[in-house]
């Protein structure tokens, strides 16, 4: 069974910074690939960042040199640092195994101008 828990949205003004977190089952989180997606409203879901098992990173060109994504193996948690923040970044932002089609419930981000 996949659990997967996201936290740290909220709201914050244009170039401020948040940190979000993923807690993933253990089993799911040592041999996945971890992603973070983001929806804003009344648009598609968007791949963010991702971090392979041996922490390679990948990020949207949207994101880049803003975002960092980590992972702490021994905590099962995958991170998503947000600095100069945009109102573009408003969305619900997930974490996704890559090879699991589970979803968490997400964490609401608002960035206000």
């Amino acid at each position: 069974q996949v659990h997967l828990a996201e936290s740290g949205g909220g709201l914050v003004q244009a170039g401020g910074s948040l940190r979000l977190s993923c807690l993933a089952s253990p089993g799911v989180f040592r041999y996945n690939t971890m992603d973070w997606y983001r929806q804003a409203p009344e648009k598609q879901r968007e791949l963010v960042a991702s971090i392979t098992i041996a922490g390679r990173t990948n990020y949207a060109d949207s994101v880049k040199g803003r975002f960092t994504i980590s992972r702490d193996s021994g905590k099962n948690t995958v991170y998503l640092q947000m600095n100069s923040l945009k109102p573009e970044d408003t969305a619900v932002y997930y974490c996704k195994p890559r090879l699991s089609d589970q979803w968490g419930q997400g964490t609401q981000v608002i960035v206000s101008s």
